[in-house]
Formats: C-alpha cells, sequence, structure tokens
C-alpha cells in the first residue's frame, strides 16, 4: 500500500516564532507515529529558518521508524547527511527568499553537482530521491545521475484554481509517474496535498509513497497531531483501495 510520510518543519516553525522549546519536535514526531505515520520527513534548510541541526539528531536517536531528510545538494548539507545517516534524503531546491519550495529541482542545469551528491551519499548506502517537476526531460535526467526515486512535484495540481486546470496537472503527475516507474525510479509525490485533494494523486498506482506537512500541521490544530495522521492516511488508503477495487 501507499506510504505516508509526515512532515513536521511547521511544528518547528511554531516553536522558532518564540526561539523556545515548544512545542518539542521529537514529541511530534512521535504523536506522527502513532497516527500510523510511515516515516518523518524534515527540511534542514541553509537558512534554518525551522528545522535545527539538533531536530535531526534528537529525532534519529528517539524514533524507530525512518526519517527522510529534504535538503538541499550542497556540500554543507551533504557532510550533514554523511554524518547523521538518514534513512533516505530526497534533494530539493531551495532559495531564500521562498516562502516554502516552489518547484522542482532543475536538475539538467545543476546535473554535475547533484551526481556528485548522490554518488557520495550512495558511498554511504542512503538512498536518494530527486524533488521533481512532473516533466519527461527532468525524469530522463534523475535517472542518468543516478536517483534511486523521483518526488513529483503537485503544487501545480494542488494550487489550480479551476477543475479542468486540476485535472490537466493531475494528468501530468499520473503520465509523469508512469515514465519514472519504466525508467526504473520508485516513484513519490508531495507539495500542497491536503484532506480535500490527496485522493486522486494517492490513487495513481505507480506512486508509492506521499510526503505532506502544512496540511496536516493545520489540521493538528482542531483534532491533534496524531488523529490528523490518522485522518490524512485513511484518505490516502480508502483512495489506493478504490482505484485498486476500480470503485473510485
Amino acid at each position: 500500500m501507499i506510504r505516508l510520510g509526515v512532515n513536521i518543519d511547521h511544528v518547528a516553525t511554531v516553536r522558532q516564532a518564540r526561539r523556545g522549546r515548544s512545542p518539542e519536535i521529537v514529541a511530534a514526531a512521535h504523536a506522527a507515529a502513532l497516527g500510523q505515520a510511515d516515516q518523518i520527513t524534515m527540511h534542514l534548510r541553509e537558512d534554518r529558518r525551522h528545522i535545527q541541526d539538533q531536530d535531526l539528531v534528537h529525532v534519529l536517536e528517539a524514533l524507530d521508524i525512518p526519517v527522510n531528510l529534504e535538503m538541499a545538494a550542497t556540500p554543507e548539507m551533504v557532510g550533514i547527511a554523511l554524518e547523521r545517516k538518514p534513512h533516505g534524503v530526497c534533494l530539493v531546491p531551495e532559495r531564500r527568499e521562498e516562502l516554502t519550495t516552489e518547484g522542482g529541482l532543475d536538475v539538467a542545469k545543476h546535473r554535475d553537482p547533484i551526481r556528485e551528491a548522490v554518488e557520495r551519499l550512495h558511498k554511504a548506502d542512503i538512498p536518494v530521491s530527486l524533488f521533481v517537476d512532473p516533466e519527461e526531460e527532468a525524469l530522463l535526467v534523475a535517472n542518468e545521475v543516478g536517483a534511486d526515486a523521483v518526488e513529483l512535484h503537485t503544487g501545480r495540481y494542488a494550487n489550480a484554481d479551476t477543475e479542468p486546470r486540476r485535472v490537466h496537472e493531475y494528468q501530468a503527475v499520473r503520465r509523469a509517474a508512469a515514465s519514472a516507474k519504466q525508467l526504473g525510479l520508485r516513484v513519490h509525490a508531495g507539495h500542497g496535498l491536503d484532506y480535500r485533494n490527496v485522493s486522486r494523486i494517492a490513487a495513481i498506482a505507480e506512486i508509492e509513497e506521499l510526503n505532506i506537512g502544512f496540511a496536516i500541521v493545520g489540521r493538528a490544530l482542531f483534532v491533534g497531531l496524531t488523529n490528523a495522521v490518522r485522518e490524512m492516511r485513511e484518505e490516502m488508503w480508502r483512495a489506493r483501495e478504490l482505484a485498486v477495487t476500480g470503485e473510485g
């Protein structure tokens, strides 16, 4: 079945608003695990605006479920990953002025540093995914540089303001998932997914994993993080089961 990675960055965003200790990141990770998250996702940004280095250390020490580290393909970040040994790394683009990741990696433009990062991480037996737009060229280059998986950027689908546009972007994700699978890449997806729009993406058979953060943390304000994770997992599983049985 499809896996759920819970991104806890925005729990850290709340904490960093006061530069204090609460809400505690390890407690958030445990709460997500209790809601049956399959992994914890954390983005250690170069500007350290939310997740801090010690957050990664503490979560890796405290939890039994996998930790997926999102990071830029820089020597500093690769060095941290090699030292801390997360269960997987997702290479993502970063711009200091952005509110959140605004698009996929330009893998073709940054082919050499990405290839070098992938090679260094592979030497430490750390699997690598690349966060890319659902476009054929990005998939081909991701395969060329040796990535194990791609995480398809679903932001254009999630942010579509009309149903025809939403369907158009969904079809782009669906085609990209099929192409990535044919290339031998594992297929993940994420960005902008919430309780209302996740079903279509979760029903795509080639997608093995969704990484979702903001919607779950927002829902947690009303129902608690464990329940918010459980609700998202149920939405995903229901969509996948309906797709498999042909009832969706």
